[in-house]
C-alpha cells in the first residue's frame, strides 16, 4: 500500500519552520520593494542620460557612442520589463497558478539575455562595416559623452550589485548595466585614442569590443534561465548526492523515482518514491520527518512530496489474500467445482 505524505504541520519541526517562514515573511517583502525602487532609480537615470547621449552621438558622429545609445535604450526596455515582472512574481498562488507566478522573473531574465545578444549582433555587424571604411570624428563630444556615462553606469552598478546575486531577473538587469559600463569603457578609450593620436578606426574597434562583452554576459544568463524553464535538477543539487542521501537511512530500500527542479533561483522542489522496509504508521511518519529535516538543514530543500512504499515481506508473499486478488480466488476455487462435477 502506498502513502503519500508531505510536511505534517503539527509536527514540531515543521511548526518551527513555519514560524520561521513568517517571521521572515515581512523583511522579504520590504527587500522586494527596495529593489523595485532601486530599478526605478536605476531606469530614470538612463532616460536622462539617453537624452544627453544621443545628442552628443549626433554631434560627434561616433559609432560607438550612437551604438551605446541604442543599447541604453534597449536597456530601458529590459529594466521595464525586469520590473513589471518582479511586481507580477510577487502575486500570491491561485487556481491555476499554484506554484505562484516567480517564473515571471525567470522569462524576463531570458528576454534580457536573448535581447542583449541582438544588441551585440547589431554593434558588432555596424563596427566590422566602419572598421573597412572609417568616417571623422569629434573626438571632444564623444569624451564628455563616454565620461558621463562611465559615472552615471557606475551608480547604477552600485545600486544593483548587491542584490543580482538571489534574484536572476535582477542579475539579468545588472549584467545590461555591466555591458553599458563596458561600452562606456570602451568608448572613452577611443576617443582618447582618436584625441591623441587621430585612429578613426579606434572608435569602431571599441564598437566591436563593446558587442564581445556584451554577448558573452548573456550566454550564462540565457543558460541558466533555460535550465529552470526546463526543469534541470539545480546544480547545486546532483540528484545522484540526493540519492545518497535518501539511502543513508537504514530503513529506505531503494529509490524508485527522485525528481528535483527550481521554481526560482532559491526555490528547489523536490519529489521521491521510496521503497522502505515495514514499519508501522509512527515509525513511517517519524521517518518522513527525518528525511526532510535532513533535506531542509543539509540541502536547503524545503518543499518536499515523499511517497512510500513498503518492501513486500515473505510473509505477505506466501499469504493468498495478499497474493491474488479475491474475486480472482473464488473464481478459480468455482471452475475447479465444475471441473471436478463435470469429471
Amino acid at each position: 500500500m502506498a502513502l503519500s505524505i508531505e510536511r505534517d504541520l503539527n509536527a514540531p519541526n515543521a511548526i518551527r519552520s513555519a514560524c520561521d517562514c513568517c517571521e521572515l515573511a515581512i523583511p522579504k517583502q520590504q527587500g522586494h520593494q527596495q529593489d523595485q525602487g532601486r530599478l526605478m532609480a536605476v531606469i530614470v537615470l538612463l532616460t536622462v542620460f539617453l537624452i544627453t547621449e544621443l545628442g552628443m552621438a549626433l554631434w560627434s558622429h561616433s559609432l560607438s557612442l550612437l551604438a551605446d545609445t541604442g543599447h541604453l535604450l534597449t536597456d530601458i526596455g529590459a529594466l521595464g520589463l525586469t520590473l513589471f515582472a518582479g511586481w507580477v512574481a510577487q502575486r500570491p498562488a491561485a487556481d491555476q497558478a499554484t506554484f505562484g507566478h516567480r517564473r515571471a522573473g525567470i522569462l524576463a531574465a531570458l528576454a534580457n539575455g536573448v535581447g542583449l545578444v541582438a544588441i551585440a549582433a547589431l554593434i558588432g555587424w555596424e563596427a566590422i562595416g566602419r572598421l573597412q571604411s572609417p568616417e571623422a570624428i569629434l573626438s571632444l563630444p564623444m569624451l564628455l559623452g563616454a565620461g558621463m556615462g562611465l559615472a552615471i553606469n557606475s551608480v547604477n552598478l552600485s545600486l544593483l550589485h548587491s542584490h543580482s546575486h538571489a534574484d536572476l531577473n535582477l542579475r539579468g538587469a545588472f549584467l545590461h548595466i555591466v555591458a553599458d559600463v563596458a561600452s562606456s569603457v570602451g568608448v572613452l578609450l577611443a576617443a582618447l585614442l582618436i584625441y591623441g593620436l587621430h585612429w578613426l578606426w579606434a572608435d569602431a574597434l571599441a564598437g566591436l569590443m563593446v558587442a564581445g562583452l556584451t554577448g558573452l554576459s548573456a550566454v550564462p544568463l540565457i543558460q541558466r534561465s533555460l535550465a529552470i524553464l526546463m526543469e534541470y535538477a539545480p546544480r547545486s543539487h546532483p540528484p545522484a548526492t540526493i540519492a545518497a542521501a535518501f539511502m543513508a537511512f537504514p530503513a529506505v530500500r531503494e529509490v524508485k523515482t527522485l525528481r528535483i527542479w527550481a521554481i526560482d533561483v532559491d526555490q528547489v522542489v523536490l519529489c521521491a518514491h521510496l521503497v522502505v522496509a515495514p514499519c508501522s504508521a509512527q515509525e513511517r511518519d517519524t521517518l518522513i520527518q527525518q528525511i526532510q529535516t535532513r533535506l531542509s538543514q543539509r540541502h536547503g530543500i524545503h518543499e518536499t512530496t515523499l511517497q512510500l512504499t513498503s518492501e513486500p515481506s515473505r510473509l505477505a508473499r506466501l499469504h493468498p489474500l495478499l497474493n491474488h486478488n479475491l474475486v480472482a480466488m473464488f473464481a478459480e476455487r468455482q471452475e475447479a467445482t465444475e471441473r471436478g462435477a463435470a469429471s
